[in-house]
């Protein structure tokens, strides 16, 4: 096997596996094979008392693992971390970095390789080669160890949360089982619940360890399970006779035959019988079987490791259907998924959600805005957090922090406990601000608008005091969906929003999905789907879906006259112009042929391309108003996906591109009679929301749990002051300066105006 292949063998081993101490053990058995050295070993950082720690080896003594212990820059392993580079020698013992530990047996080995495991700019551990002869390991072989650390990196981060969750979890009495998970803050506030997954997982290395008390029940369960899977494996060979040899053919024989009790089958329900579950047996003997294929050397034998896996995930599937009894919901409920999307709440009813994670995501994903758009504390890309193990747990979720609590301490929990209460004063507090005309300081107006897009959103919306709505989002519906709403029904969904507001202006988005919002009756699988067909695109590339939307958004403005229509994604203007024509086509049809008494709605493009910044002029003359949607026009400019929680800390609004950006759009927008107004998650925090008005700008869209927050700061300043807040931010040259000056800048203003009107 080449060094390629064994790499890609290491990788899927280490991905299947279910436990930290199974990651650490193939790592150094498989690089010590492989590199054919006489010690491999690997040290972790341990957060605990700050130290690099043997944690596995093959060569040393088994006695140290636990006990050897580096601070940053001690010995070898500590120089390696602190340095964040490879260290080969040929004499380490010579090196004044060398610390002898009498118990670990490495006084014979001269040679030494020591390799950072990087992840995130955080030095995970060290992984380290020994040889006895006094040599320098080969370039070729400080290579392989260097990819090795990086390929395994995220597994190794993954893998050590998991592990430190279970070895908390079965701890003794006494002991704390506290274990804090750390993810992207999306929704501020803080959620105590237990946790609901979102869907259960196929993939068998993600399945928990656990045991049952009834063994027998679990024979039967399992059985049912593979008497299903031999049927389908029947049933699939039978309908592929007429397009498979013989030979291919046979294959599903053997598939069925590795079901019965000589084979597979024999050796879970043994598992089961000495106390696993039929979903954790299983999963751990094909998960045996598939890495003992990964590692045969016949080409055609390794290849069928995949077939073995996929048979796993088939009787995975029949015993996920036959061992998922419908609970009842807890009564405060915590939903946690691998990359949530709004139609994980279609079964949760909204008054018993008070928390939202996912692992995948940031704070500006789709699900993070209907987090906030609800008022539920959400936490996005927790890569690390063990999900399929906290069905049933309580957690708390931090949406102000990104911190997810597992096994509190009664004492931490309190401390959350007071900070809900804390908070609910706080709201209280504001809701004095309801009524007050939005008046700045000095006397200047703005306006304060509110997104939405879900039903249950409308009460607390109407709460707010919001003049109008800036942004309905119609492609929530149509998410909550199993196939395209017919006219009639997109009717009654958006009349109903057109009469809840009424008389305010209702400004409805046309369909907006792509990206991170797929429909699940029109998946869109792209390898880069925020450049792909999205927004606009799809709607002009399919008018027959177009059409209907407008003719049911025109239909449901009759006799309200509140309507405005928004279009997505514009980048250019000759598909403005496509749009735009093909609205006044149905809105001639519906009046001048089907006796609609219908007023035409004003029309308006959001500005959220690059492209679109430098052409406001032009798209402005064509449009009633125009809407800043900063969540992608900061995404395009940072060129970071808002999805991808490795480049989430490069996602910043107040980058001081994006404040320029935001300068010359109002600039030329002043120059033309065209309302504007900013309706992106950057108008619903309070310290951007004063830049936006330095800016220049005056109308402001947000989750209606924002309004009130950005309005008592918007009261208490002055146009002027924050004109010239604005105009210092613009010369910065990073987002955290931006947001420092602003802060300290605010804070001042805010005390010496207070101060002046007392």
């Amino acid at each position: 096997m080449n060094i390629l292949d064994s790499l890609r063998t290491i990788v899927q081993e280490v991905n299947s596996a279910r436990s930290l101490p199974e990651v650490l053990t193939i790592i150094v058995k498989e690089v010590q094979e492989v590199m054919q050295a006489e010690v491999c070993s690997v040290y972790l950082f341990d957060e605990t008392d700050q130290r690099y720690v043997l944690m596995s080896t093959e060569g040393l003594r088994q006695e140290s693992i636990g006990k050897v212990r580096l601070a940053m820059g001690e010995g070898l392993v500590g120089l390696v971390a602190a340095k964040e580079e490879p260290l080969n020698l040929q004499d380490a013992d010579k090196h004044p970095n060398f610390a002898y530990f009498e118990e670990i047996g490495e006084e014979i080995f001269h040679s030494f390789l020591g390799v950072p495991i990087i992840h995130h700019r955080k030095v995970l551990g060290v992984l380290v080669l020994q040889q006895q002869t006094q040599r320098r390991f080969a370039a070729e072989e400080e290579a392989f160890m260097v990819t090795v650390c990086a390929q395994l990196s995220g597994a190794i981060a993954h893998a050590e949360a998991t592990g430190a969750l279970r070895e908390l979890a079965s701890a003794g009495r006494g002991k704390s089982r506290e274990a804090i998970f750390h993810g992207i803050p999306s929704s501020s506030g803080v959620g105590i619940g237990r946790v609901v997954l979102a869907h259960q997982t196929m993939d068998l290395a993600s399945v928990p360890a656990r045991y049952t008390e009834d063994p027998k029940a679990e024979v039967r369960i399992f059985r049912k399970a593979l008497r299903a899977a031999k049927r389908d494996m029947r049933n699939l060979g039978v309908g592929l006779e007429d397009k498979l040899s013989s030979e291919e053919l046979a294959l599903f024989d053997v598939y069925i035959r590795m079901l019965d009790d000589d084979s597979l089958g024999g050796e879970v329900v043994e598992a089961i019988k000495a106390g696993q579950t039929a979903q954790s047996a299983w999963s751990s003997v094909i998960l045996e079987h598939v890495r003992t294929f990964r590692q045969m050397d016949d080409p055609y034998l390794r290849e069928r490791a995949a077939d073995v896996e996929e048979l796993g995930k088939r009787v995975l599937g029949h015993l996920l259907a036959t061992n998922t009894p419908k609970t009842p919901l807890p009564r405060r409920v915590v939903l946690v998924g691998e990359d949530l999307s709004a139609t994980a709440l279609a079964d949760i009813p909204v008054n018993q959600l008070v928390g939202i994670i996912s692992l995948k995501g940031s704070s500006n994903s789709h699900m993070a805005i209907v987090g906030r758009a609800l008022g539920i504390p959400t936490v996005m890309g927790a890569v690390d957090i063990p999900w399929t193990e906290l069905e049933g747990q309580e957690l708390i979720v931090d949406g102000s922090t990104g911190d997810v609590v597992s096994r509190a301490t009664r004492t931490l929990r309190r401390a959350y406990v007071q900070r809900q209460r804390e908070e609910k004063t706080l709201i209280e507090g504001l809701e004095k601000l309801r009524d007050v005309p939005c008046k700045t300081s000095d006397g200047s107006s703005f306006s304060l608008w509110i997104n939405t897009g879900l039903r249950q959103d409308n009460v607390q919306s109407l709460r707010s005091g919001a003049e109008a709505v800036g942004l309905f989002r119609t492609e929530i519906p149509f998410l909550l969906r199993s196939s395209f709403p017919t006219e009639d029904e997109q009717i009654a969904i958006y009349r109903e929003h057109l009469e809840a507001f009424s008389p305010r202006p209702v400004t409805m988005r046309t369909l907006d999905i792509g990206g991170d919002k797929d429909l699940p009756y029109f998946p869109i699988e792209e390898e880069n789907p925020f450049l792909g067909w999205r927004g606009i695109r799809i709607s002009l590339d399919h008018p027959e879906i177009f059409l209907v939307q407008i003719r049911a958004l025109l239909r449901a403005s009759e006799g309200l006259n509140n309507l405005r229509i928004m279009l997505p994604m514009i980048s250019n203007v000759p598909e403005l112009d496509r749009a735009l024509a093909l609205i006044h086509r149905a809105y001639t049809e519906l009046t001048e042929e089907e006796g609609y008494n219908i007023q035409m709605p004003p029309l308006g493009a959001m500005i959220e391309v690059p492209a679109a910044v430098y052409q406001v002029a032009e798209i402005s003359q064509r449009v009633d108003f125009l809407s800043v949607g900063t969540n992608d026009l900061t995404q395009y400019l940072l060129a970071v996906d808002r999805n991808n929680p490795r480049v989430a800390g490069l996602y910043d609004a107040l980058h001081p591109s994006v404040l320029r950006a935001l300068k010359i759009i109002y600039d030329q927008a002043s120059t033309v009679d065209c309302q504007l107004s900013v309706c992106g998650e950057m108008a619903g925090d309070p310290l951007s929301a004063a830049v936006l008005l330095g800016l220049g700008y005056e109308n402001f869209s947000m989750s209606a749990t924002s309004l009130l927050r950005v309005k008592a700061m918007l009261l208490n300043i002055s146009r002027k002051g924050a004109a010239d807040l604005a105009k210092r931010a613009l010369r910065m040259s990073d987002a955290a300066s931006v947001a420092e000056f602003m802060l300290t800048a605010l804070n001042q203003l805010n005390s010496t105006e207070s101060g002046a009107a007392s």
